[in-house]
């Protein structure tokens, strides 16, 4: 292995860029990011598999190693970013650095196959639609630490709804960091395909690491439990979309709550030494009933409190780049040329890319000794016709057509991410706060099982009344029901 070149921290606010080659791809790149300040990256330095590159310049900066110095130069450089400008480079080979990158709590990027390239001159402008800055009003922040690393390695991990976006971008970078045993559940098997696809190049479905499970059977949740003896777990499973729950309140009962407390009460009784509920903004004074049935998950886990296990909630936004997310519709509209549907002009929401949502989760892991809820600075809520206006603009659409369809039932115009009663805490991270909800009210554990019967026999009025009861700042919104507007829930 080539000794590789350190560089000193030059104090530069954009995020710290190595290129992965040096050649007329890499050289070109690195000069775009470098004179376009909004792109966010500001290269570093190279890597190249040619050793006669070695210690030359290339514009000015230097080829710092090869692929195999990877981790060396990540660490020693501080490094946030890495672009791979190999286009030609084949998929297998851009996730494993993809992996070895997330063991260090780096993103990787990737130019766009060769032929692409061709067609777009591998210009800086291949970079524009990975940058959210210029969307969401704000940097994309890194927030995993690589001490989030020591907290996973050598562990035996379960991450629930493996197959979604964010369990799958969990499952990556949990496989990054070396656990003994990374257990991937979804009670999807399609789903339990893909992800295992994307992180071993093929997926036979024949592992033990790959669980196909339905959170809301108690008795097979704690079957797998006693078998696999997870020490960390990750529970990303739930049902998520608004609207449909609005229709549907008890199947929201039976996925978010009653699964959630089967999982919690099998973590206990199998001694699991972490358990990070995967949460969402929507559970600061909720006005639907995702955010109540996700409150309500968090009161289950805050009622816990065992000795042995460590449960804590994190709090998200809405991710931008997951499947079915906002950017995913309105790209479609704006290529269509149809009118962009909204469900009103003022309505704003926080936004966070998966890269800060599952960086968020990692440091909940190592910071949390208690039941807590963590969340992420996200500034400022984000008005979503300005969102669509500046995304467009990256896709250089100049005049976008608006139709406002009206809110729907329990959306509300602005999100929160702190609820009544809540006090935002710090941490040893300037950019995560904690709180600790408030106590569950009085009977919470006869009023959870009356909510479970009714969820069960179908009876929506009575589940709305015990939600009311359990939740008091739960608050419906009626909203205007209208067909047709992408909804932004992603969390």
């Amino acid at each position: 292995m080539s000794q590789p070149v350190l560089l000193h921290d030059t104090g530069n606010s954009p995020l710290r860029t190595i290129v992965v080659g040096a050649g007329e791809a890499g050289i070109a790149l690195a000069r775009d990011l470098h004179r376009v300040s909004s792109f966010g990256l500001e290269p570093v330095g190279f890597l190249d598999d040619d050793t006669s590159k070695l210690r030359r310049r290339y514009g000015g900066r230097p080829v710092l190693g090869t692929l195999a110095d990877l981790e060396q130069v990540l660490e020693r450089n501080d490094v946030d970013v890495v672009v791979v400008a190999i286009p030609s480079m084949p998929t297998h080979e851009v996730k494993q650095l993809g992996l070895r990158a997330a063991s260090l709590g780096v993103t990787v990027l990737h130019l766009p196959p060769f032929l692409s390239a061709l067609q777009r001159q591998i210009a800086g402008t291949d970079m524009r639609a990975l940058q959210v800055g210029p969307l969401i009003g704000r940097p994309e922040m890194h927030v995993v630490s690589r001490n989030a690393r020591a907290a996973i390695a050598g562990k035996r991990v379960l991450v629930t709804g493996s197959g979604g976006s964010i369990g799958s971008e969990l499952c990556r970078q949990v496989y990054g960091f070396g656990p003994e045993q990374l257990v991937m559940l979804d009670h999807d098997e399609s789903n339990l395909h893909r992800t295992q696809l994307e992180l071993w190049g093929e997926a036979l479905l024949d592992t033990e690491n790959t669980v196909v499970a339905d959170i809301r059977d108690a008795e097979r949740i704690f079957q797998l439990f006693r078998d696999y003896r997870p020490q960390i777990v990750f529970h990303a499973a739930a049902l998520k979309h608004l609207p449909m729950l609005e229709r549907h309140p008890c199947e929201g009962v039976k996925s978010n709550v009653r699964g959630t407390q089967n999982l919690i009460e099998a973590a206990v009784a199998h001694d699991v030494e972490r358990f990070v509920l995967i949460s969402t903004d929507k559970a600061a004074n909720p006005s639907s009933v995702l955010g109540a049935t996700k409150r309500l998950a968090e009161l289950v886990l805050d009622e816990q409190q065992p000795a042995s296990t460590v449960l804590t909630a994190v709090r998200f936004g809405n991710v931008l780049g997951s499947r079915g997310s906002l950017l995913h519709v309105v790209r479609d509209q704006l290529a269509s040329g149809a009118q962009v549907t909204v469900t009103h002009p003022d309505v704003s929401r926080f936004f966070m890319t998966i890269e800060e949502a599952v960086g968020l989760v990692l440091e909940a892991v190592r910071m949390s000794d208690g039941s807590a809820t963590y969340v992420l600075d996200m500034g400022e809520p984000v008005r979503i016709v300005d969102l669509v206006r500046n995304f467009a603009n990256l896709l250089n659409v100049r005049d976008v057509d608006f139709k406002y369809t009206g809110l729907r039932p329990g959306e509300k115009l602005t999100e929160e991410l702190f609820g009544a009663g809540e006090k935002a805490l710090p941490t040893d991270h300037p950019r995560i706060s904690m709180t600790r909800p408030p106590q569950p009210v009085p009977g919470f554990r006869a009023g959870l099982r009356e909510l479970y019967d009714a969820a069960s026999h179908n009876r929506p009025d009575e589940v709305f009344r015990h939600l009311r009861r359990l939740v008091p700042e739960y608050s419906p919104a009626p909203g205007l029901v209208s067909a047709g507007a992408p909804y932004p829930d992603d969390f």
